[in-house]
């Protein structure tokens, strides 16, 4: 079964994409936005990723007002599932396509340390990248079940490396 997209090769057009997304969510969470950030594979240099731009959204509250549903919703975002309370999830698709997830974090979420801690480390292992690149590649080509067994699968190595630089819940 396919994953929301292929993996492809690092784009350097990705942190673009998400400087454009963020300039445009910015707006719609004042003023309860604390920090954003672009997080996931798509940001972190030369890693092969889905081309799914992830962007972890800071924000004082725990609610997700009505007039944030309305602005995500105009930008063509959609809620996702709850990940756990506390961290809600969007996402936008063009024309059928995943382009966009969006991670609304409460201030204080583990999560956050999790996603930033992850993706900094990345950033500055090269081993590392090599090693999470090659598990993602291989996890992509041996998947029957869809997004959910392929989540479910990094997360070991995912575990693994947060454990290793001191993060663990």
């Amino acid at each position: 079964m396919a994953l929301t997209s292929s993996i492809t090769a690092y784009d350097p057009r990705w942190p673009q994409g998400y400087a454009q997304a963020a300039g445009q969510l910015a707006p719609i969470l004042e003023p309860s936005l604390v920090e954003i950030h672009h997080v996931g594979s798509t940001a972190v240099p030369l890693l092969a990723a889905k081309p799914e731009i992830d962007i972890l959204a800071i924000v004082r509250t725990s609610e997700t007002p009505d007039s944030w549903l309305d602005s995500l919703g105009t930008l063509g975002f959609s809620r996702g599932g709850d990940l756990s309370p506390g961290h809600r999830f969007f996402k936008r698709d063009a024309d059928g396509v995943r382009t966009h997830k969006v991670h609304l974090c409460t201030a204080g979420h583990p999560s956050i340390t999790e996603m930033l801690g992850f993706r900094d480390h990345l950033r500055v292992s090269e081993a590392d990248r090599r090693r999470y690149e090659d598990l993602k590649l291989r996890l992509e080509r041996e998947n029957v079940a869809g997004i959910g067994e392929y989540l479910a699968r990094k997360r070991p190595f995912i575990t693994g490396v947060l454990a290793q630089i001191g993060i663990a819940r």
